[in-house]
């Protein structure tokens, strides 16, 4: 899996967003409050997004619906397991991941993994 291009992203922020299957003028209208689109183009993006799997869709009269496969944590998490996989050895990289993230954050991680020591340790550089 790769992510997504600009336009690509943009839509599936959208559906993410609304939170209910949504027709191609939906997401136009949404889209075009940022910049001009043709109902053609979001109406390709969204398609092609359908038969790479990211979106499902059902015929609703004369235009389907479409709806995100995955939720954005899902999607951002299959994207995390993929770096850190392709890293050449994930835990040093998940490390230095999570060496970076702002100390709410961390507590936040820690607490959701039921280690409830809220002091932060302090790693040395090599």
């Amino acid at each position: 899996m790769r992510g997504f291009g600009d336009l690509e992203a943009a839509v599936m922020d959208r559906l993410w967003a609304i939170g209910v299957p949504a027709t191609v003028r939906t997401v136009l209208d949404d889209l075009q409050a940022v910049r001009p689109l043709a109902y053609t183009t979001v109406m390709t993006v969204m398609d092609n997004l359908y038969r790479k799997g990211f979106l499902d869709r059902e015929l609703d009269g004369r235009a389907h619906r479409y709806w995100p496969t995955r939720s954005r944590a899902e999607y951002s998490a299959e994207l995390m397991g993929e770096a850190l996989s392709a890293s050449g050895d994930p835990t040093a990289a998940l490390l230095r991941f999570v060496e970076q993230m702002p100390a709410d954050e961390v507590d936040r991680l820690r607490n959701l993994l039921g280690d409830n020591d809220s002091g932060r340790r302090t790693r040395k550089q090599p």
